[in-house]
């Protein structure tokens, strides 16, 4: 028998909540209820769901090619001291690989203009398995970088300023001077470009040049077998702390630098963006719950007569209070089953739909020189969902507690008058 009156509230508030004849007003601001709540929730999700993507994108891609921590020196390191460098960084635990590289500035040049680059020489097959960049060749490959020696693969924005294709020339200008008894010559040698890599970030695709380790050491003239090490770490957040520490153990010739110091502020205003805009469109929920409040509100004055009748035939307060809860709760699961969907179809198409309005209107929403990819990404994460659908429906049960008490204290006689 105890169930007899949960049944009974369910029903009503089902009845309240759908269309009917004499229940336009209740079924319009229900709606509108639905409405406020579905829309703050598949905004949030979408919302989310970019964020996510821009936090994948940078981990993944531009963190996957961009050294986590670089121990670099200007003096002439032997090759065993080098060797037992390397052998204190490894003892480290959260130190996964270090790859050595010729880091270097200078100029590429071709017919069509030159570009100031960052010049990293390295050893391909060891750069294949410690970093992302095969992933991200447009044409050619690492493997053909080690087949060529005097090969060279640079970025794709680099390689339209330069005008050149695989099989061309890219000419390396080092920043060392050859002295001539008449007048002082710049270092350089002509490459062959073998790959194009478009990472989607204008710092790594307009900068960034890779040669042979051997090549390198021979344009700078480095006596040492290579002057840094690149390392990569077990968890690229941590990369700081990893390089305060590794910094403490090592000689102090030694220049330490993570990847914080160069694209950290990025990183951050990424995950600053994503803390503001999340709590933004929560006080937009806020107002949806809100808004579910003032509609309970007016629902149980425009039920005031109904409320009567069933107290006089023996409806308890309590059944009241539930029928107005229920009907609270039937709004809030409605509005997140539709924001829910409307949020998971949006984030799955959000990518497809910029790159749809970019080819559309020839603009670009995102600018490389600004952001660090191209693109809008988008990455769902259905831990997001449960959070934001948790959130609501405690929201929603929460709202509908002053308008079921309200409504639960309506006195029969009363009501029965003013009607």
């Amino acid at each position: 028998m105890s169930d007899a009156p949960v049944a009974i509230s369910r029903y009503i508030a089902f009845r309240y909540v759908s269309v009917g004849k004499r229940s336009h007003l209740v079924s319009f601001m229900s709606a509108i209820s639905i409405f406020g709540l579905a829309l703050g929730i598949a905004v949030l999700i979408i919302v989310l769901s970019v964020m996510n993507g821009f936090d994948y994108e940078m981990r993944q891609s531009v963190l996957g090619i961009v050294p986590h921590i670089t121990i670099s020196s200007d003096e002439n390191i032997s090759e065993d001291e080098w060797i037992e460098i390397e052998q204190t960084i490894k003892q480290h635990p959260q130190v996964l690989s270090t790859t050595p590289v010729i880091q270097a500035a200078g100029v590429a040049a071709s017919p069509a203009g030159s570009k100031g680059v960052a010049i990293n020489g390295i050893d391909a097959s060891a750069t294949a398995q410690s970093s992302a960049l095969g992933r991200f060749m447009r044409t050619g490959s690492l493997s053909d970088l080690q087949d060529t020696s005097w090969g060279i693969i640079i970025g794709d924005t680099l390689a339209k300023r330069l005008n050149v294709s695989v099989g061309g020339k890219v000419d390396l200008f080092s920043p060392s001077i050859s002295m001539n008894p008449i007048t002082p010559l710049a270092s350089f040698r002509s490459f062959t470009l073998v790959g194009v890599f478009k990472v989607g970030s204008e710092e790594l695709d307009s900068n960034l040049v890779m040669i042979n380790l051997a090549a390198a050491k021979a344009l700078f003239r480095i006596r040492s077998p290579y002057n840094a090490l690149t390392i990569r770490t077990s968890d690229v957040l941590q990369a700081e702390q990893v390089r305060l520490e590794l910094g403490a153990s090592l000689p102090n010739f030694l220049r330490t630098q993570s990847w914080v110091a160069t694209l950290g502020g990025i990183y951050q205003n990424i995950q600053f963006s994503r803390s503001i805009i999340s709590f933004m469109l929560w006080l937009l929920i806020g107002v949806a719950a809100f808004n579910l409040v003032v509609s309970l509100i007016m629902i149980v004055r425009d039920k005031r007569g109904d409320i009567a009748i069933l107290r006089t035939l023996g409806a308890s307060p309590a059944t009241i209070n539930h029928i107005f809860m229920w009907q609270g709760c039937l709004i809030g699961l409605l509005g997140i089953a539709i924001g829910v969907t409307f949020g998971v179809v949006g984030s799955l198409n959000v990518s497809k739909l910029a790159t749809f309005i970019e080819n559309q209107f020839s603009i670009q929403l995102l600018n490389a020189e600004v952001y660090p990819i191209d693109f809008l990404p988008s990455q769902l994460s259905f831990v997001d969902v449960l959070v934001v659908a948790g959130g609501v429906l405690i929201l929603s049960l929460l709202a509908t507690l002053y308008p079921a008490k309200r409504a639960a204290a309506i006195q029969p006689a009363e009501a029965l008058r003013s009607e």
